[in-house]
């Protein structure tokens, strides 16, 4: 079983900067991919960014492309969503995901994720 643990939510003003982490524990897998969704009251959860664990290859949303980055700490299991010039519209719950196996766009799609974390809220005011 996988465990996933998100934190580094808060509220921030517009054009401000957070760091989402997201930490994982229990199996791991060679080919796994961590990704970041969101969900913004009354609307569906939507895909963030993702990083393949082993190549480090990144994956966006184009919403948020240029202002947003993820990363990941190997030795530490972690991965990071850091997010700067922060608008209101990125108010949401934030939410960490592994994927066992995905590629390419198939990464941005909610089903290609296996476990998922309890979610961070993020509020950005204006």
């Amino acid at each position: 079983q996988v465990q996933l643990v998100e934190s580094g939510g808060g509220l921030v003003q517009a054009g401000g900067s957070l760091r989402l982490s997201c930490a994982a524990s229990g199996r791991t897998f060679s080919s796994i991919v961590m990704g970041w969704f969101r969900q913004a009251p009354g609307k569906e959860r939507e895909f963030v960014a993702a990083i393949r664990w082993s190549a480090g290859t990144t994956y966006y949303a184009d919403s948020v492309k240029g202002r947003f980055t993820i990363s990941r700490d190997n030795a530490k299991n972690t991965v990071f969503l850091q997010m700067n010039s922060l608008k209101p519209e990125d108010t949401a719950v934030y939410y960490c995901a592994l994927a066992q196996g995905c590629s390419g766009y198939g990464c941005h799609r909610e089903r290609a994720y296996d476990y998922w974390g309890q979610g961070t809220q993020v509020t950005v005011s204006s």
